[in-house]
């Protein structure tokens, strides 16, 4: 009778001297090692001072001498805070006025770059140049274009036999001329964002809808925008988180418009936003505790309007 000869098993790596196999962390200790720079310097840069802002706003503190603890008082001031309201509903009207716009103008330079046939590259860089650009040359410059006696603005207006119009020393002209600032910096950017989700949509699509008779603004309504909706959706996110953080553009176009402070946001605190409102109560009154309390302000702020964003977004896309 035969016998029937069998390969001898091979020894597993993990197992061999008699030690148990590597599972879990253990097995892939390399791999965790490799990564572990992000996250220690997300721990050191990022983490712990989130966790020492908490704690700060829960403290009077002047950022040199010892802390007092202050419970939830300074949430309870923070809510009855007239001033800090003020910043959020300044805030809110600069993010509107700069946004909408910002988006329709995007997604108008998205399409007309998609259907650019010869130097398409130049016009990417071209229209992406702003958000490379330093904001404080920009502000500068916008600063000039606004100018009450020599700004480019006023001197259109009087090209046209209307009155010059105070720009940066008006609640309403302040607004627009960051908004505007605003708009001109982030356009080109989310056009390229447009730009690249348009050119996942299938061309099939666009050549059965013309087929069918289906001009170019059916088109677009139709096919482009359903399409786009999860681009829409980011821009329209990241666009609120970056708005309703806005500094450096009206810190750095009102600093000289205001003899109170660089955070003042202009006369009558007109273009003071929620972080502007935060420096000065940290920087100026050298209050940590009430800024940090501030920040968090800023941060739940920020949440809820993206939330609502992106809420508003896909309920229409269940639509």
């Amino acid at each position: 009778m035969a016998t029937t000869l069998r390969k001898p098993p091979v020894a597993d790596p993990a197992t061999a001297g008699g030690s148990r196999p590597r599972t879990g962390a253990r097995r892939y200790w390399h791999l965790y090692a490799a990564i572990s720079p992000f996250y220690l310097l997300f721990l050191c840069f990022g983490l712990i001072p989130v966790g020492f802002s908490l704690y700060v706003s829960l403290h009077r503190w002047d950022g040199l001498g010892s802390m007092e603890w202050a419970g939830l008082s300074q949430y309870q001031y923070l809510l009855g805070d007239s001033d800090f309201w003020t910043a959020v509903g300044n805030t809110i009207v600069i993010w509107a006025l700069a946004t909408f716009p910002m988006i329709f103008l995007a997604m108008v330079t998205a399409v007309m770059l998609n259907s650019a046939v010869r130097l398409k590259n130049l016009y990417r860089f071209a229209y992406f140049l702003p958000n490379v650009t330093s904001v404080v040359a920009i502000a500068i410059i916008f600063g000039s274009v606004f100018s009450t006696n020599f700004g480019l603005v006023n001197a259109l207006l009087q090209a046209v036999g209307l009155d010059q119009v105070a720009w940066l020393n008006t609640p309403w002209g302040i607004k627009i001329a960051v908004a505007t600032l605003m708009t001109w910096q982030w356009t080109g950017y989310n056009a390229i964002i447009f730009l690249a989700g348009l050119q996942t949509i299938p061309g099939e699509l666009y050549e059965a809808a013309r087929m069918d008779g289906a001009g170019p603004v059916q088109t677009f309504f139709r096919i482009t925008l359903p399409m786009m909706r999860p681009v829409l959706l980011f821009v329209l996110v990241i666009s609120t988180v970056t708005g309703l953080q806005s500094f450096s553009e009206p810190q750095v176009l009102l600093q000289t418009t205001s003899n109170d402070s660089t955070f003042a946001g202009g006369p009558g605190h007109a273009g003071q936003t929620m972080v502007l409102y935060f420096f000065q109560q940290t920087f100026d009154n050298n209050d940590f505790g009430y800024g940090a309390a501030v920040a968090w302000g800023v941060f739940l702020v920020v949440v809820l309007f993206s939330i609502i964003n992106w809420r508003l977004v896909q309920r229409r896309g269940e639509d």
